[in-house]
């Protein structure tokens, strides 16, 4: 591990090997697995200088991408190359967010407004007490 000076910017260098970037996505935690950043890739979500790429393009120290994920969008530049994945902390180290400060706070909004698809507590379908007491409720025999 040592630094390179590029343009003024000190970047985090592991070593000289080349690194495809659908790797490289992966391993910044930007995609869960290495076959959702391929797929994101060939779709055309993601981007370098507003041209589609392909997942096997080198990775570059310096290099700005445009990321769409379903969550969010990412505009980052590459700090550091990463060939395996590592924790969190680590990973922000080999990349600077360059995303507007609107865009994150639409990617907010719209996460707290998400519907997770599970049920609030009491409501929806009856529990086995309240199921109990309806059908005591309706099978009750004696006449009026």
């Amino acid at each position: 591990m040592f630094f390179v000076s590029l343009q003024g910017r000190r970047y985090l260098l592991y070593d000289m090997e080349k690194l495809r970037l659908d790797k490289y996505l992966w391993a910044i935690r930007i995609f869960k697995t290495r076959t959702l950043a391929t797929a994101a890739i060939d779709d055309g979500k993601v981007k370098w200088n507003g041209n589609n790429i392909k997942p096997a393009r080198t990775v570059s120290l310096g290099d700005t991408y445009s990321i769409k994920t379903p969550a969010r969008k990412w505009i980052i530049e590459v700090t550091g190359l990463l060939h395996n994945r590592v924790g969190y902390e680590e990973a922000i180290k080999n990349y600077v967010d360059k995303t507007p400060e609107e865009e994150k706070q639409v990617a907010q909004y719209i996460g707290s407004s998400f519907n997770t698809g599970k049920r609030q507590s009491k409501t929806g379908h009856p529990t086995k007490k309240q199921r109990r007491d309806l059908d005591d409720f309706l099978n009750d025999d004696t006449p009026d």
